[in-house]
């Protein structure tokens, strides 16, 4: 079973999360914030990361650069979930983000992302700042 940790600082969004993704057969694990997930994420690697851009503590970037920077965690695929970004923003190649996905979603659809990236497995991040070979968009 692939475990999933979502990160999602609004009450609401993360439990409809939780519940569209267990009904999916992932295991799941929830944060309510950035520093959360990565205390989560050393307790018990995920297979892979779907965090919120903005949260409190740890933003959703600096989770992927702190799970990047970390040696266990490193090739664990990190996809951010958000409603206020533009296409193309350097920032989510430079942070060694795996997928940009929007909000609102299309819950299947959303399932379907994550499970490519769980399907692609974990995959080195070093000697490659801008580039994944899961990349799902952004």
């Amino acid at each position: 079973m692939t475990t999933l940790l979502i990160a999602e600082d609004t009450d609401d969004l993360r439990m409809v999360l939780q519940r569209v993704f267990t009904r999916a057969g992932f295991a799941v694990q929830v944060a309510e914030d950035g520093q959360v997930a990565l205390e989560l994420a050393r307790r018990q690697p995920p297979d892979v990361v779907l965090t919120d851009l903005n949260m409190p503590n740890l933003d959703g970037l600096q989770l992927c650069q702190a799970i990047r920077a970390d040696p266990v965690l490193c090739d664990i695929p990190v996809a951010i979930l958000s409603g206020g970004i533009q296409h193309g923003d350097p920032r989510f190649a430079d942070g060694q983000v795996c997928g940009v996905l929007l909000k609102p979603f299309v819950n299947n659809e959303l399932v379907e992302a994550v499970r490519n990236l769980a399907e692609g497995g974990h995959h080195q991040h070093r000697d490659q700042p801008s580039t994944c070979p899961y990349r799902l968009a952004g």
